[in-house]
């Protein structure tokens, strides 16, 4: 068993595409009407056939709760791996991300986490080896 799609709850999935994409550099692997919203998938460049980040509208009261919450209580909704998080942190940081954590070492890895815009914080982390 492997995962093949990981989902992350958005407040508009317009908006979730242009940051993911713009910003964060994901690539866009499906679009496709699913009712009133939209199936929207993203993976990494560096692969494409790797596991996809599905933007998830969170038009159902307890997502809506649940997104909230944990952005509240300062909680990153999911992590993604970089090579090089000071390289990463400053590129970010010059496209307009804001950063609620600078990079921190704790342990084997260094992270930081930012917001993104559409209701997630977000962590990145490079793993030391």
């Amino acid at each position: 068993m492997k995962i093949i799609v990981t989902s992350i709850f958005v407040q508009d999935q317009g908006k979730a595409l242009e940051f993911y994409t713009e910003k964060l550099g994901f690539v866009k692997k499906h679009d496709v009407p699913a009712g009133e919203f939209r199936w929207i998938t993203l993976v990494s460049p560096d692969d494409a056939d790797g596991t996809e980040l599905l933007l998830e509208p969170n038009n159902h009261p307890a997502a809506k709760e649940y997104q909230q919450k944990i952005f509240a209580d300062g909680i990153p909704a999911t992590m993604f791996s970089v090579p090089d998080i000071h390289k990463e942190y400053k590129r970010l940081l010059e496209c307009g991300v804001q950063f609620t954590m600078e990079p921190t070492q704790m342990g084997e890895v260094t992270l930081a986490v930012f917001d993104d815009t559409c209701g997630n914080l977000i962590q990145i982390v490079q793993q030391t080896k």
